[in-house]
């Protein structure tokens, strides 16, 4: 995607994945989204999503609450580093981990990230975005692995940037996530890398 006028130095904000993750967002949940624009007059993005009953979910719902369960178990005696630069994300692993974990600590970037690992040596999990600015998560990686061999790094790349996910492992981590990221992928990355 790309805005219309490239002269325009707003165009340089932003990583430019918004409509992309909409689109993976919408997908995801068997909806679709389309587009109508008019040069110098705007665009009008439409969204339309099913709705499902929730009796005929009501299967599915109990097995993500026993997967959700099993997960709490594993968490609850966890501490957590997010290190992530976007705060929507941010919120978004906030609201999904700290009901279940022991302690969930946030970094903002990179360099934030080996430093607040550093004061807190016993973490157990690092949930790593790849693009951070100051330091990116390779870097990071790198750094807390000459301090740690053991420590779950999982690495949160985009869509977009696939490449990502082999730097990630041969950096060390030890999994990565696809964002956008949802609670169900979240925990079924965890639990395949709690031993």
């Amino acid at each position: 995607f790309e805005m219309a006028d490239i002269e325009d130095k707003a165009v340089y904000e932003g990583s430019g994945l918004g409509l992309a993750i909409a689109k993976a967002y919408t997908e995801l949940l068997g909806g679709e989204i389309s587009v109508s624009s008019k040069v110098n007059q705007g665009s009008t993005f439409t969204c339309i999503m099913p709705w499902v009953c929730p009796e005929s979910n009501h299967q599915q719902s109990n097995y993500i609450s026993k997967e959700s369960q099993n997960i709490s178990e594993l968490l609850k005696h966890k501490t957590i580093l997010v290190a992530e630069d976007d705060t929507h994300s941010t919120s978004l692993l906030k609201e999904i981990l700290e009901p279940v974990a022991k302690k969930v600590i946030y970094a903002a970037n990179g360099e934030e990230a080996v430093k607040v690992y550093q004061k807190n040596p016993s973490t157990e999990i690092i949930l790593m975005d790849i693009r951070m600015p100051v330091m990116d998560g390779i870097k990071a990686t790198l750094a807390i692995r000459e301090k740690n061999q053991d420590v779950i790094i999982i690495a949160q790349t985009a869509y977009a940037l696939s490449g990502d996910s082999d730097k990630a492992l041969e950096a060390g981590c030890n999994d990565y996530i696809a964002k956008p990221i949802s609670k169900e992928s979240l925990f079924e990355t965890l639990q395949r890398n709690i031993f």
